[in-house]
């Protein structure tokens, strides 16, 4: 995770839940919760709701935020349960359900994937990621340039066009934009603690 987690959005998943029982999930969510911010990893920050959002809507995201890190079942198994064929899988004491959101949170991780947050995990991912990976191969191509043209070399280096000062002002601009982005996630992150 350290080594993505300013590369991508993290979604802490715990997998095969059906493994362990209710209270030994909430204190591995628990612990992973903790390590998350011991090690500093960046995780996905849920935003917060308006004021002017219905209590439902409300209600539904304090419940995403309560559960992630989503402990989550998966198969790809079709069985009976009740008369209904369910997603899901069979054991000898009964059936797990995959979308039962009493087994697993399976239902809340796919509807905060698809349905209420996929625009803002594209926006993230565009405005911060994308745009600190742009920040950082600029820096190094212009760290390079700079190491070249200090070194001699026997072979004569044609001399690159230098960045005009429209473009040098663009990339002011960029990294001033990236910082106050940073700073607001920042914010937002310190607020969540606070609640």
């Amino acid at each position: 995770m350290k080594a993505l987690h300013e590369k991508v959005n993290i979604v802490p998943l715990i997998a095969k839940a059906d493994c362990l029982v209710p209270g030994e999930i909430r204190k591995l969510k628990e612990r992973i919760r903790e390590e998350i911010d011991k090690f500093g990893i960046h995780v996905y920050q849920f935003p917060e709701c308006d004021s002017d959002e219905d209590e439902d809507f409300k209600q539904q995201d304090r419940e995403l935020k309560e559960s992630a890190p989503f402990a989550v079942i998966g198969s790809n198994t079709v069985v009976e349960a009740k008369g209904q064929r369910v997603r899901g899988r069979l054991y000898p004491w009964g059936i797990v359900e995959v979308e039962n959101q009493a087994h697993c949170d399976f239902v809340k991780l796919r509807n905060m994937l698809i349905r209420t947050h996929m625009h803002d995990l594209k926006d993230v991912t565009c405005d911060v990621h994308y745009e600190n990976y742009r920040a950082h191969c600029i820096q190094q191509m212009t760290s390079k340039l700079t190491q070249d043209s200090r070194m001699e070399s026997p072979i004569p280096i044609l001399p690159l066009p230098t960045p005009d000062a429209e473009t040098e002002k663009l990339i002011r601009m960029k990294d001033e934009e990236l910082r106050r982005m940073q700073e607001m996630l920042q914010k937002m992150k310190q607020q969540m603690q606070d609640q």
